[in-house]
């Protein structure tokens, strides 16, 4: 009995302790202004933001244009895994950072640095660190896209301000399709010479009876070589880091 007794109270303060050095709600949060449930939708939003990462890149910056560029070149020349899709993707990113990089140098020194440093709030952030792809877009979007989606929004969206910035849900749609528009232009004019190689080869080859040999077989060294012969590789990144400046 004194045993059971002594467990008791042996389990009971250990019970006590133990809730005594859990740590409530508030010590798990970040300081900050406003009560407990909306510091945890502004975690909630940065943890979102921050999985959608990849698909921010892609819709407000210039690797959509790339990217399509170097598939059609892909395809182009006839080759079904080579280059990879990871060498692709990783030239992509590494030239629209380069493109980028005065974007992202004002987004970091105009917006993320002064929050990091409790200089500004969360809502001033947003606004500095959108405003350098604003522009961007502004700059490089087609009118008639721009245009189009403004007219949509009409009905839709609250009215702005005379003299109010345009609304981002107008501006990326409206980005998007211009850069696909323009990747699929400079991918025409890649296809379009390998198309030629292509149509001299099957010519050549019906001509001369073989039959039963595919055109692309022997079209291929052709078409690699044409474009190490022009110098493509320089050519083709050059071109489109300047189709930005």
């Amino acid at each position: 009995m004194p045993r059971k007794f002594f467990l008791a109270v042996f389990f009971a303060l250990f019970a006590t302790t133990a809730s005594a050095q859990v740590p409530g709600l508030d010590a798990l949060l970040p300081p900050g202004d406003g009560a407990a449930s909306g510091r945890i939708i502004q975690i909630v939003a940065l943890l979102t933001v921050l999985s959608l990462a990849p698909g921010l890149l892609i819709m407000v910056t210039s690797f959509t244009r790339f990217v399509v560029a170097l598939s059609f070149l892909r395809s182009g020349l006839g080759l079904q895994s080579t280059p990879a899709n990871l060498f692709l993707i990783s030239l992509s990113l590494f030239m629209t950072f380069y493109v980028m990089a005065p974007t992202f140098d004002r987004a970091w020194n105009e917006g993320i640095r002064p929050l990091t440093e409790n200089r500004i709030t969360e809502v001033e952030a947003f606004a500095r660190v959108a405003d350098p792809f604003r522009e961007f877009m502004l700059s490089h979007v087609r009118p008639k896209d721009l245009q189009t989606f403004t007219d949509m929004a009409a009905g839709t969206f609250q009215k702005s301000e005379e003299n109010a910035k345009i609304d981002l849900r107008i501006i990326i749609p409206a980005f998007m399709i211009s850069e696909l528009r323009r990747g699929f232009e400079i991918g025409f004019l890649i296809a379009l010479p390998f198309l030629v190689i292509d149509m001299i080869v099957a010519t050549l080859v019906m001509s001369m009876g073989m039959m039963m040999m595919p055109p692309t077989v022997i079209s291929l060294p052709f078409k690699i070589l044409f474009f190490l012969l022009i110098d493509g590789w320089n050519i083709l990144i050059s071109g489109l880091v300047r189709s930005y400046f």
